[in-house]
């Protein structure tokens, strides 16, 4: 396992402006260390230190702040969504999160801890953290970092609803993915009779997921032949199945609704093996105008 990493969006979640706000900067040609950073993007130090962190974390920009194709196809001048108003971008940039692994929690999570857990509280998924990044790195456990990502991670995925006296009442608007659905909360008594916030990552149907971010996915997974069974795209490694938390019946769904639309898709069951055809694989970004265009 690569070394993990924790922190760098100094507890900001992740905006809904910060994506387009922060490739517009860069393709003015400034640079996050320049001295007048806060001046041109109109925040705070620590929050141009986020937005570098998260256009990062989502694949938008390398190590070296230089803007990848995914993030000039939707924030571009004439790019295909750059206010983010298509949930469709919303589970594409969750997609580039997770897969990314720029931001350790976000891959661990979905490619991992659901696995394990369904039901969670914060303590739950502290325990996995630190259990995880003892494995990598003994040196490297900081608790508190720990806490202050699983606190962001939070408040980047549950429904404005949810309170903790913690959220600043700005912040509790702002999380980006909370209209996925991939992460519900409630509250009841713990064994101690207090009450005490659960969390939970179900896998489920996923109607509101488009079938050409669905389908993008595999085509962006250099680990996928032409011929993919059922089981890799349910819990593959930064498979769909995992990303997108969905079940069985979710997959098969999906599945059936890409092979009505694309004929170089075929689906086939036999001897109990479930396999997905390509006959030809096109362009990715091809199926996103798809999507965008119509």
């Amino acid at each position: 396992m690569q070394n993990l990493r924790f922190s760098g969006h100094e507890s900001f979640p992740l905006k809904h402006f910060w994506p387009l706000k922060g490739i517009q900067f860069i393709n003015e040609s400034h640079s996050f260390s320049e001295s007048t950073a806060v001046v041109h993007l109109g925040v705070g130090k620590n929050m141009v230190s986020a937005i570098k962190f998260w256009l990062r974390s989502l694949g938008l920009t390398d190590e070296n702040d230089n803007t990848q194709e995914i993030a000039d196809y939707i924030f571009d001048e004439n790019g295909r969504d750059k206010y983010i108003e298509d949930i469709g971008t919303v589970w594409l940039l969750h997609y580039y999160l997770v897969k990314t692994n720029r931001a350790s929690i976000y891959n661990l999570i979905f490619n991992e801890f659901s696995k394990e857990r369904i039901e969670f509280t914060k303590n739950n998924l502290l325990a996995f953290l630190k259990r995880i990044t003892l494995k990598v790195n003994s040196n490297s456990l900081n608790v508190n970092t720990i806490t202050t990502d699983i606190s962001v991670f939070l408040r980047n995925y549950l429904n404005p609803k949810f309170k903790d006296s913690k959220i600043n009442i700005e912040d509790d608007y702002s999380g980006l993915f909370y209209d996925l659905e991939l992460i519900t909360h409630y509250k009841k008594e713990n064994s101690e009779n207090k009450i005490q916030n659960y969390f939970i990552l179900n896998r489920e149907f996923r109607d509101k997921l488009p079938v050409e971010i669905f389908l993008f996915t595999i085509l962006d997974n250099y680990n996928y032949e032409n011929s993919i069974s059922f089981s890799e795209l349910l819990t593959r490694y930064n498979s769909p199945g995992n990303i997108f938390l969905l079940n069985k019946e979710g997959l098969f769904s999906i599945i059936q609704q890409l092979i009505k639309k694309y004929s170089f898709i075929t689906y086939s069951q036999t001897a109990g093996n479930q396999l997905i055809q390509f006959s030809e694989k096109p362009d990715k970004f091809e199926i996103l105008n798809n999507y965008y265009e119509n």
